[in-house]
């Protein structure tokens, strides 16, 4: 099969599209005909040897993937060959035939096509967790979010399930057409942070309370002035840093304000940590997608694509991410 392959660390021009063997299936794994899977920036991270995970290489990068069943392993319950299914990779995307676990695979929601069903076991279920689990943001009806990066995919998807949920939905973004897409996956208001500074235009749409819960993909200054727009016992949840600096949070703003800093590192529930606890997080995970399932087949989740590209066009869809052309999701169709 053909596989984009990365075998020292670098930028997309280094990495190989390669003729390589098919991965040999575990008892609880499941091989997969890719129809779509995506390019991230956490992808872009992760080949030049800067995010935490380091695979052994050479390895495939790509860790979300949508397509068709074609084996699967003794031991799997859940799914059978010509299934079509979504499922979370550790690696492994950026190929035609790419292998799943089982605990890391879904359903495909009925109506959705393979391309925007690449966004919803990562990019969807960060926002969902950050924004739904009481550990976290635990976002109630009525509240107030802000959403940094709205322009981007876990963005988009928070300022979706904030309207779901009943939240008042501030979204920032710096171009006019990344704000227009916040506004219409949900976002009742927009902010352009590069001509105004959110924290006042937070403060002057809250009537001077700030806001209940920060959703930060972000980083660097936009989480420490975010601190300064949050109501008392407010939450913000760092899920990124796309700023390329990782911020410190301020001990004495947290005791005045009485305010939490809650991060969330989803990789942890899906088996992207030393201690592996995908299993025992598998019905927690399950739960989570059954309800986008749910809010996808009934049209109140709508994942954006902005670019689909070839595989052998993998460098342009790298581009796009780490320039951020991109708006919502980048795919790659095998």
């Amino acid at each position: 099969m053909r596989a984009v392959v990365c075998r020292r660390w670098g930028g997309p021009e280094d990495l190989i599209l390669e003729n390589v063997a098919e991965e040999k299936l575990g008892p609880d794994q499941i091989r997969i005909a890719n129809k779509a899977t995506g390019v991230s920036f956490g992808s872009s991270l992760l080949i030049a040897g800067k995010y935490q995970r380091k695979p052994p290489f050479p390895f495939s990068p790509g860790t979300e993937v949508a397509g068709d069943v074609v084996e699967i392993g003794r031991a799997v319950t859940r799914f059978n060959p010509g299934d079509k299914v979504v499922a979370s990779l550790d690696w492994g995307g950026l190929s035609e035939r790419p292998v799943s676990r089982e605990s890391n695979t879904f359903a495909l929601p009925r109506g959705l096509d393979y391309a925007p069903a690449i966004s919803l076991p990562l990019t969807y279920a960060t926002s969902a967790a950050a924004l739904t689990w009481p550990h976290l943001l635990n976002l109630q009806q009525g509240q107030w979010l802000l959403v940094h990066g709205a322009g981007g995919g876990v963005g988009l998807a928070a300022c979706e399930i904030g309207r779901i949920l009943g939240a008042q939905v501030i979204a920032t973004a710096s171009s006019d057409e990344k704000r227009a897409q916040a506004k219409a996956h949900g976002a009742q208001h927009v902010i352009d942070y590069t001509k105004q500074d959110f924290r006042e235009a937070v403060l002057e749409l809250t009537q001077g309370s700030g806001v209940e819960a920060i959703y930060d993909p972000v980083g660097g200054e936009v989480f420490e002035q975010s601190l300064r727009c949050l109501a008392p016992e407010g939450r913000i949840c760092p899920v990124g840093f796309a700023s390329g600096r990782i911020p410190k949070a301020p001990a004495n703003i947290l005791l005045v304000k009485n305010v939490s800093v809650v991060g969330l590192n989803y990789g942890y529930y899906i088996g992207w940590s030393p201690h592996d606890a995908r299993l025992e997080c598998f019905p927690r995970i399950k739960a989570l997608m059954d309800r986008l399932q749910e809010w996808s087949e009934a049209g109140r989740i709508k994942p954006t694509i902005s670019a689909s590209y070839r595989l052998d066009q993998y460098v342009d869809a790298f581009r796009a991410v780490i320039d951020r052309k991109a708006i919502g999701r980048v795919a790659i169709v095998p």
